[in-house]
């Protein structure tokens, strides 16, 4: 059975492609679950039209993002945290606290999510932390760890 692919699916293949998947697979799983249209003359014709509208809509998404990413290029956070007296944490800093300073601070509201941390943060200092926005937009937002 050839099908049209509208969302990217692991060894099957990727968003708006013809692909061949056996019938039951297609029939049962695919196409119920919206993740796939059968590649029949009609959908076919449908299909540039279809990438056309989805690349407008990504245009936008992408640039909704970089303006956030130009927002928060050069605002340094300021995080509290309650600490010892050698600037050890009591805890740590996670990513649902910088998304809250991000809203606070900046004005920008981001899931906790897309925010990446590479190593946890237990003492007091200056970090960066990777905001992973789209597969093509990713900003980098520094913060700082201060004593309550």
């Amino acid at each position: 059975m050839e099908i049209i692919l509208l969302k990217d699916i692991e060894k099957v293949g990727e968003k708006h492609t013809i692909v061949t998947v056996k019938d039951g697979y297609g029939r049962n799983y695919l196409i119920p679950q919206g993740f796939a249209l059968v590649a029949n003359a009609t959908n076919r014709g449908k299909l540039d039209d279809l990438k056309r509208r989805e690349a407008e809509v990504e245009s936008k998404v992408i640039a909704e993002y970089q303006v956030i990413a130009d927002k928060i290029k050069d605002v340094v956070l300021r995080i509290g945290a309650k600490a010892g007296a050698s600037g050890k944490l009591f805890g740590s800093v996670t990513n649902i606290q910088i998304a809250a300073a991000l809203k606070d601070q900046a004005g920008v509201e981001i899931e906790r999510k897309k925010i990446l941390i590479d190593e946890e943060i237990k003492t007091l200092g200056t970090y960066t932390a990777v905001l992973d926005l789209h597969k093509k937009v990713d900003a980098k937002v520094q913060f700082e760890v201060v004593g309550e």
